[in-house]
């Protein structure tokens, strides 16, 4: 409902809005049959308050604003606040107006949390969560303080959608120096997180025409809904011992392909040198775009982690990777390095998405970054992940005696196939879950559904000190004995 009074002593609700603006709920009565719209008027107003629309405290309009707004008569809106006074749910005062009373208590709206967890869980091997205990909040409060005391005015308008030029040539550095990539901060993106570097990515080749694009076979759920968001399929490709199978991709007719080859997720596998340079081949052959997701390529425990793919062609391949195994998924902090003839079409899709990642998270990030605090954070989640790897290892060789743990010594999660005596697959996960154990099998990050009669199980471990791991694994060892 609209009004033309611009009266600044118009009445207003507890949040400071103009009281006008409440009453459009009153429209429907307003426009009911004559003979029912008083009754009908009041039974509005009563729902408001009882539901809390009108919240206590409210002041409400004049009986003669209400009924010019409401194209009512004076005596309608008059009468409905007699009656609801007497009820009790309003309340009024010689020359002090109308107010919502306070005999009524609304129900407060529940806001659920819909956050992915383990629900009930005594033991918790689902992967994909870093220890967050491990966020190094005094030096990130420290960053914060600095930033806050520091920053000009102007970086609180909207920025370069690419984000800030400090934090792209901080995080250009540092990329180039960990991870071997050819990092150009012009074509350096700051996002939320791999996800919205993967939308972005769909969103692009959607409108270049692209309607699939290839994902790894097992592989990340995720990848097919986010393309899926951009209006692009996918079509799962097979995996060998060295990586995407090569064979498969040529056939599949797809320009483009998702990838994890320092660490596929999640069979933990590192793509070998001689199936790199076969990828890099057939992007080159089909003018086609390969998107490396390095999404935890930091943290290799038996020797340095291979290098980004991108490194080797930074014209065929997009590099994502973000801060959530190393800092928290809660930050939403990531980047993107596209090749340069993607670049404008992904700065442009970013900026109508959202004008920019947040000016102070970016500044604070850089800050981090250029202090050396983001290297002391990483040394010190590689100490504690591979200890944490090394005591899984050790827990599954002491209460699942053969079994085989299989993939390289890095990330945040191990690939364990056990006897077969622990077999079939399908009565172990129940078992395992009526004990309280939250454990995914390898073949859910399959497209195709197995029935395995091997159990092999996506163990992760980040998140659990050492000693919950070895009490999880007793725990499952004891729920599915054979």
């Amino acid at each position: 409902m609209t009004s033309s009074r611009t009266n600044p002593e118009e009445p207003t609700g507890p949040e400071g809005l103009p009281g006008s603006a409440a009453w459009e709920l009153l429209l429907p009565a307003a426009s009911a049959p004559a003979r029912a719209r008083g009754r009908s008027l009041q039974a509005a107003l009563r729902e408001a308050v009882r539901s809390g629309r009108l919240a206590p405290d409210t002041r409400l309009p004049s009986s003669r604003d209400l009924a010019a707004d409401l194209g009512v008569s004076r005596g309608l809106v008059t009468e409905a606040y007699e009656q609801l006074t007497a009820e009790g749910y309003l309340r009024s005062g010689r020359g002090a107006g109308t107010w919502v009373g306070g005999a009524v208590r609304a129900a407060r709206p529940h806001a659920r949390d819909l956050a992915p967890r383990s629900p009930g869980a005594r033991a918790d091997f689902v992967p994909g969560t870093p220890d967050l205990s491990l966020f190094p909040r005094a030096a990130w409060a420290s960053a914060q303080r600095g930033v806050l005391a520091e920053a000009p005015h102007e970086m609180l308008g909207y920025p370069d959608p690419r984000g800030l030029p400090r934090l792209r040539t901080a995080l250009a550095e540092l990329l180039a120096r960990r991870r071997g990539v050819v990092a150009d901060p012009e074509r350096l993106v700051v996002v939320s997180g791999v996800a919205q570097a993967t939308a972005l990515l769909g969103f692009v080749l959607r409108a270049r025409g692209t309607r699939t694009v290839g994902v790894e076979d097992p592989g990340s759920p995720q990848h097919d809904a986010l393309y899926a968001s951009a209006g692009v399929g996918t079509v799962p490709l097979p995996l060998d011992g060295e990586g995407l199978a090569v064979g498969p991709l040529r056939a599949s007719g797809v320009r483009a392909v998702v990838t994890t080859p320092a660490h596929q997720f999640p069979t933990g596998i590192a793509y070998s040198a001689r199936r790199r340079a076969q990828l890099l081949d057939w992007a080159q052959s089909v003018d086609g775009l390969v998107f490396e997701d390095d999404y935890d390529g930091d943290f290799r425990y038996d020797r340095a982690p291979v290098g980004a793919l991108q490194g080797l062609d930074p014209e065929h391949v997009a590099y994502a990777g973000s801060v959530s195994k190393s800092l928290a998924p809660g930050l939403r902090l990531g980047w993107l390095l596209v090749p340069e003839s993607l670049a404008d079409e992904v700065v442009e899709r970013k900026r109508t998405m959202d004008l920019g990642h947040p000016t102070l998270d970016q500044a604070l990030f850089a800050r981090f970054l250029e202090r050396g605090d983001y290297d002391r954070q990483l040394r010190r989640c590689q100490r504690a992940y591979r200890q944490r790897r090394d005591a899984l290892v050790a827990a599954l060789e002491e209460h699942f005696p053969g079994a085989e743990v299989t993939g390289i010594a890095a990330g945040l999660h191990v690939i364990a196939e056990l006897p077969e005596k622990y077999g079939p697959q399908e009565d172990f996960l129940e078992r395992a879950a009526s004990a309280g154990v939250a454990v995914r099998p390898l073949s859910a990050y399959a497209h195709a559904r197995v029935d395995d009669a091997v159990v092999r199980l996506v163990l992760g471990y980040a998140h659990l000190s050492p000693g919950r791991i070895r009490a999880g694994v007793g725990l499952m060892a004891g729920a599915v004995r054979p």
